[in-house]
């Protein structure tokens, strides 16, 4: 995620996240970076990790040096099934017209917004889009579900 805000960077104590002028949040910066881990707690959606063996905080970049000089993110130019993306958004509108981009979260009374959008239902039972709560899933104490399946039971 590239966050408006971005909490990982607003918790480090060394100043080692940057956010750059299109709204890309780095990788913490070696020469700054403690390894104190707070940005991987802060962080609500659990994106940086740490790489203990470099004493480092990583996270997605967008593939910076690709994406600020016109380029697609590697992880979007090779996804077969086309599933991540990269473009304006005219250009998902018409490639996924039943959908409707999503960038802002609520998580408690925090609500967060995003570089990055998720593609979501355009309604719900009447509900813009901006209205579903899509971090429902994420939950620690989401109701258990089961599923019946007649192999499962038996059936043949």
């Amino acid at each position: 995620m590239h966050c408006d805000s971005p909490t990982c960077a607003e918790v480090c104590p060394a100043d080692a996240i940057k956010r750059s002028e299109d709204g890309v949040v780095q990788s913490a910066r070696k020469p700054r970076c403690i390894a104190c881990n707070n940005c991987v707690l802060a962080c609500p959606f659990g994106v940086p990790k740490m790489q203990v063996e470099f004493e480092l905080m990583m996270k997605c970049d967008m593939c910076y040096d690709r994406s600020s000089v016109g380029l697609k993110p590697m992880c979007a130019s090779v996804c077969p099934s086309q599933a991540l993306f990269f473009g304006t958004r005219e250009e998902i509108e018409a490639l996924r017209p039943q959908a409707a981009p999503i960038d802002r979260f609520q998580f408690g009374n925090q609500t967060i917004t995003t570089k990055v959008k998720m593609m979501g239902p355009k309604s719900v039972a009447g509900q813009r889009p901006e209205h579903i709560d899509v971090t429902a899933a994420m939950e620690e104490h989401a109701p258990p579900r089961s599923v019946s399946l007649g192999v499962l039971n038996g059936a043949r």
